[in-house]
């Protein structure tokens, strides 16, 4: 049975570490080496890429980073800002390894809570919420008939945005997309993520970061910033105004990015997390796509109890309000030194 010692991610190890994401079905974009600069550069929060060997070989990976907060805590997860982390692992002795290193470091920093973010569960003795599902199917290679698979009333929605003449573009940077999504998500009263974030998205992940702008006449209606993964693509950030609800442009938007993942190998359309109970869960079901539960772990450390820092708490219900009547330069101003905080 293989001895395994516990590292850290250097910078001469990313390569490796890489290379083991590719190969371990566990795996996620979400644990690529490359989050450790998005998230200390981008956030300024510090890092522990965690990783088991055992003769020089890699069997299991832990990425973790620590959210401290006056407002909403202090804690340690796998991975903030994220919808997927945990545990990657090819071997349970590995995967044992970097678990109790993280419990011993989240026991040092003395956070309130360590998390792990997993698909799957993991720790039947700590704590969990039913918060969150993911939804994720496979692509057939034929673009046509994934617009079949799509419901009746949903591909209605489709077609209306192809007759409103809509089409698609890839943008070499953010700018577009970043007024589009800004503009969507104060309507919502959420703070918004600071414009050199998504630039560092870009300039970290290359051509895995994908950015598919949908316009009319020259005039962008929306847009969505994609993460591919393997033969996966992953729709994470997008949004737009008014002008894309009255022409169907989101549901467009989708389908351009499921109809031009499958014309180049893509194999499983992820349309990442939504809490229950919401219209985001409620639009991603009328695709025909069916959630799957997340499993989120948590162990209280220094914590009596997990605090609800999510927007269906009704304690933030009066900050939301307040926060759709800022103008919106000042909420883009102002929303990433919130957005940090929160993970």
């Amino acid at each position: 049975m293989p001895h395994y010692s516990v590292g850290l991610m250097g910078t001469q190890d990313r390569p490796r570490w890489d290379e083991f994401v590719q190969r371990c079905p566990d795996a996620t974009f979400f644990h690529r080496a490359g989050w450790q600069q998005v998230i200390e550069e981008g956030f300024g929060h510090p890092t522990w890429f965690m990783y088991a060997q055992a003769d020089g070989r890699i069997d299991a990976i832990l990425p973790l980073a620590q959210v401290k907060s006056r407002l909403f805590g202090n804690s340690l997860s796998s991975l903030p800002f994220c919808v997927y982390g945990g545990i990657a692992s090819l071997h349970p002795d590995a995967a044992a390894a970097v678990d109790l290193a993280a419990q011993q470091l989240a026991a040092r920093l003395q956070v309130d809570h360590l998390e792990y973010r997993h698909v799957r569960p993991t720790h039947a003795d700590w704590l969990h919420r039913k918060l969150y599902a993911t939804f994720r199917r496979p692509l057939h290679a034929d673009p046509e008939r994934n617009l079949l698979a799509i419901p009746r009333k949903q591909r209605a929605m489709v077609r209306k945005g192809m007759a409103a003449g809509l089409i698609s573009t890839l943008d070499v940077d953010t700018s577009r997309f970043f007024d589009c999504y800004a503009d969507s998500v104060h309507r919502l009263g959420t703070p918004v993520f600071s414009r050199r974030y998504f630039a560092l998205l870009q300039q970290v992940f290359g051509d895995d970061c994908e950015i598919l702008c949908i316009q009319r006449a020259g005039h962008p209606v929306c847009a969505v910033l994609s993460f591919c993964f393997r033969d996966e693509i992953l729709p994470y950030y997008g949004g737009g105004g008014q002008l894309a609800r009255k022409l169907a442009g989101n549901d467009f938007m989708y389908w351009e990015v499921m109809r031009r993942a499958c014309t180049r190998n893509c194999r499983l359309f992820d349309f990442g997390r939504s809490k229950y109970d919401t219209g985001a869960f409620a639009f991603k079901k009328n695709w025909g796509f069916e959630p799957q539960p997340l499993h989120y772990d948590y162990q209280l450390h220094r914590g009596k109890a997990l605090r609800d820092v999510q927007p269906l708490n009704p304690r933030y219900q009066a900050f939301i309000k307040a926060w759709r009547m800022l103008p919106l330069p000042l909420a883009n101003v102002l929303g990433p030194h919130i957005v940090r905080q929160l993970g």
